[in-house]
């Protein structure tokens, strides 16, 4: 089992299995996997039917090769891991503009690497800034990218609290169990 099916398997195994939860905006899921994505990626059953496969396979699609989380990890496991985790709850847009932005922040005077256009769409230029930025502050620099990405991504589980009131009951579970300051 290579990196990223390691990853996924993690994923899956924060998601759980089958989930319907009325309170829930995701609705009924399987593995973590929305009935709408499902469905988008041609699963037609019960999602308590949905085999674990299947959630695999969109899991690699969708939240890691398509978005470019897979050349993340390339360049930094730790890294991808969060990217991939927090595009599986909030969207891969949101997780790649997370990176964009602090890697932007970080960026000293903006003439380590190139200054980033935040679309929250991962491309060679975002990867070329991250092997910049770590090459440039090694593994003090990985940490507190890490502490970045974790510190907007529970801010962002608070806003969608506070907008949705509903979605409270999952915010001490997210932060709890999503939320990791060390790697």
């Amino acid at each position: 089992m290579d990196k990223i099916d390691e990853i996924i398997e993690g994923v899956i195994q924060a998601e759980g299995g089958y989930v319907n939860d009325p309170d829930d905006a995701g609705g009924e899921t399987m593995f973590g996997i929305t009935e709408a994505v499902a469905r988008a990626n041609g699963w037609a059953g019960p999602m308590k039917d949905m085999p674990i496969g299947i959630a695999r396979r969109i899991y690699l699609q969708r939240y890691v090769t398509t978005p470019w989380f897979d050349a993340v990890a390339a360049v930094d496991e730790a890294i991808g891991r969060e990217l991939i985790d927090t595009g599986v709850n909030m969207g891969p847009a949101k997780a790649a503009e997370f990176l964009q932005r602090w890697l932007n922040g970080f960026n000293d005077t903006g003439r380590r690497y190139s200054v980033l256009f935040v679309d929250g769409r991962i491309g060679n230029i975002t990867i070329d800034a991250l092997r910049a930025f770590i090459a440039w502050r090694g593994a003090d620099g990985r940490r507190a990218l890490l502490r970045g990405l974790n510190g907007l991504q529970a801010t962002r589980y608070l806003e969608i609290t506070e907008a949705r009131p509903t979605q409270r009951k999952f915010l001490f579970g997210w932060v709890l169990n999503r939320v990791e300051m060390e790697a």
